[in-house]
């Protein structure tokens, strides 16, 4: 049984072989929504930037910050082209995700089996061509890996959704915008304080702010259909 760095490797061969007669042109749209106008508001160019990493800081776990990723990578997400998701703790619950929108079709899950295999991961993810998005959950990144990131984004024109504790905030950052998620007390719903912590182009952004439902996303997923919600993933990898 091939280990999972190496079996990570051979689905992203198959995966540049399987695109590489894709036509599809997406690189011309620079921005795309966070899936959120709150958060769109909040933001420059009124969304976030392909070709960078973006940094959701939860304040807890299951805050909701996952979710947010996910919103924005079926915003990020277009025909011809995959979002990867690096989930070495296993987090991911693919018929949630298809019932918000994203196509699994296209879309590839990797299990690394440690912090090692899943930095690799990453970065060749971010690396490859046709890929839109990358989800993934580092719980620590030193300077010289985030910077690895950065670069490979920049050069492919991927996006890196990075999911991480609060704990990280004091890290340097090489994230085009950078999120802290904290829940707010609701007895009635599923409510998210955002705070922009830092954004590329924009100033003073310690103060820009705002507040999300979740109850929409939640709402839309329909338990009693979950089978036709998960269809198999193009392409996976397991322990």
């Amino acid at each position: 049984m091939l280990s999972p760095a190496a079996a990570a490797a051979a689905d992203l061969q198959r995966l540049r072989r399987l695109l590489s007669q894709s036509h599809a042109d997406w690189s011309s749209s620079t921005h795309f929504s966070t899936g959120f106008a709150a958060l769109d508001r909040l933001l420059p160019s009124g969304g976030l930037l392909r070709g960078s990493l973006i940094e959701w800081l939860s304040a807890s776990p299951g805050a909701g910050a996952g979710l947010l990723a996910v919103a924005a990578a079926i915003q990020a997400q277009r025909p011809g082209n995959v979002v990867v998701v690096i989930d070495r703790e296993r987090r991911f619950y693919p018929p949630a995700a298809a019932a918000w929108g994203l196509d699994l079709s296209s879309a590839m899950l990797v299990h690394p089996a440690n912090l090692h295999e899943e930095q690799w991961a990453v970065e060749q993810a971010l690396r490859a061509e046709h890929v839109a998005a990358v989800i993934a959950h580092p719980p620590r990144l030193d300077a010289r890996t985030f910077r690895r990131f950065q670069l490979a984004a920049e050069a492919s024109g991927a996006v890196g959704l990075l999911v991480r504790p609060a704990s990280a905030r004091p890290e340097r950052s090489w994230a085009a915008a950078r999120w802290l998620v904290e829940p707010q007390p609701s007895l009635t719903s599923w409510r998210l304080r955002i705070r922009l912590l830092h954004c590329r182009g924009r100033y003073a952004a310690e103060s820009a702010a705002a507040e999300v439902d979740l109850d929409e996303w939640i709402t839309r997923f329909d338990a009693t259909h979950a089978c036709h919600l998960a269809p198999e993933l193009a392409h996976s990898t397991a322990r």
